[in-house]
């Protein structure tokens, strides 16, 4: 898996040259731009790195360092924004890399993962690119449908926007390629994938990503803190419903579908 902090340049050398190794040898600590850190997990398999990077960005927030104000991991990497008029990049830094020795190479979970169980519509007006992924594919819509439902998803990071929630993908034959020409808005609860990721897109926004379907439960919650019930390491289980299934739906929230998954009727 491929972070997107992967083209940052991290040169290892002492402290006072802005870039170091940690006591932890499989983080490696630089500086990104005046006011940030970049934390990336070295020499580990992927799913090792990505639990690496997330129990850092747990244990900084655990300690909230002073100026520090964003906490941003993904799949290999952590990006910790602060304030430089605050703070500087040799006092965060050292903080980073005292959490990091502290956890060694493979610290367990922080907190147990959550299982949310997602009502889908499949295809049609709901997903309208399931047909060209299929073919893509060398599949049937059906095949499509059952791969993308047949198991459990983890969430790996949150991304644009507002939190959208990136999972692995489904065991699909090969990478789904993205649109040619994005859509200029894409529906909240759209179910989409590319290259070997899932996600389901929270609110309206622009997307060149296929879309296979869409849930009719609300993703974001903007009277909630956090505004998302889902945090990285729960796991999504998709679930096709029928259209005319979609009001028995409509007024539950994410939150709401915790395992099993709480429906009318």
């Amino acid at each position: 898996m491929n972070s997107v902090l992967a083209d940052v340049p991290v040169v290892n050398g002492p402290i006072t040259n802005g870039s170091c190794l940690g006591a932890n040898a499989n983080v490696t600590i630089a500086d990104c731009g005046d006011s940030a850190l970049v934390a990336k997990a070295v020499g580990l398999e992927a799913e090792d790195a990505w639990q690496l990077v997330h129990a850092l960005a747990d244990a900084l927030n655990a300690v909230q360092p002073t100026g520090v104000h964003d906490v941003v991991p993904t799949y290999d990497a952590l990006l910790v924004e602060f304030d430089c008029a605050v703070t500087d990049h040799d006092t965060v830094r050292r903080v980073l890399a005292h959490e990091a020795a502290r956890l060694g190479p493979h610290p367990a979970p922080t907190k147990p993962p959550r299982r949310f169980v997602v009502p889908v519509v499949y295809g049609g007006e709901y997903g309208p690119d399931l047909p060209e992924v299929a073919a893509q594919l060398g599949l049937t819509e059906g095949e499509i449908i059952v791969l993308h439902s047949g198991s459990d998803l983890t969430v790996r990071c949150l991304g644009a926007p507002a939190g959208a929630p990136m999972t692995d993908g489904p065991p699909f034959p090969k990478p789904v390629p993205r649109l040619a020409s994005p859509r200029t808005r894409v529906d909240p609860g759209s179910v989409a994938v590319a290259g070997r990721q899932a996600v389901i897109c929270p609110m309206p926004s622009p997307g060149g990503w296929p879309l296979l379907g869409r849930t009719p439960v609300r993703v974001l919650d903007l009277h909630s803190d956090p505004i998302t019930a889902y945090r990285p390491g729960d796991t999504f289980r998709f679930r096709p419903i029928e259209p005319q299934q979609w009001d028995d739906y409509a007024d539950l929230s994410l939150a709401d579908c915790t395992d099993p998954v709480v429906r009318h009727g």
